[in-house]
């Protein structure tokens, strides 16, 4: 009996040794991304590196055959539209020093609400950052305020608690490297990851 393995998304390469009878499909990353599958046997390895299709048998590989997306819906159709849809990130930005939502913060977390709504079972995580202006202590606390002011606003919306995952990490994870005491505007920010 052969098992089907579907590949969304692989990003990099991905080795599967001992493969008996299978069928590899490498679907397209859905940011564009080049993926690449590497499958081994007994008798040697073959690498996918075109989305579709390729057979492999127990002790021999097949050539690879590239299927048409309309092939890979009707037959693997149910499996594709059964797995979960793909996380979402906002990013909701800030004036240095401050922790207030901006007009443009609004607009941003709005979609993320929109998004939320959306989901049957949303998983929220709100992560804030700073730049590197200031000390890692006042950082760490200014990070913090903004992900309660974030999170503060999205149970103003109607978001359970218990929904909310949060986690501050001050100036280090910026967005765009920088020096420290660089005041840089990206890396003061709300990431909200919805999936």
């Amino acid at each position: 009996m052969s098992r089907i393995l579907v590949f969304l998304s692989v990003l990099g390469s991905l080795t599967l040794a001992g493969c008996a009878s299978e069928r590899i499909v490498l679907l397209p990353s859905a940011d564009g991304h080049a993926s690449a599958v590497v499958v081994r046997n007994d008798r040697g390895e073959q690498r996918l590196d075109q989305p579709y299709a390729a057979n492999v048998r127990r002790s021999a590989f097949h050539r690879v055959k590239l299927s048409k997306p309309e092939q890979i819906q009707k037959l693997y159709g149910a499996t594709l539209s059964a797995q979960p849809a793909r996380a979402n990130r906002y990013m909701i930005f800030f004036d240095e020093g401050s922790d207030a939502l901006s007009p443009a913060s609004l607009s941003e977390i709005v979609l993320a609400k929109t998004e939320i709504d959306r989901r049957v079972a949303a998983e929220i995580m709100v992560i804030g950052h700073t730049d590197r202006a200031g000390s890692e202590e006042v950082n760490e606390a200014l990070s913090q305020r903004r992900v309660e002011a974030v999170r503060a606003w999205l149970l103003a919306a109607g978001i359970a608690e218990a929904d909310i995952e949060t986690a501050s990490r001050g100036e280090r994870e910026p967005l765009v490297p920088t020096a420290d005491g660089v005041a840089d505007p990206r890396n003061r920010r709300v990431e909200i990851s919805v999936r």
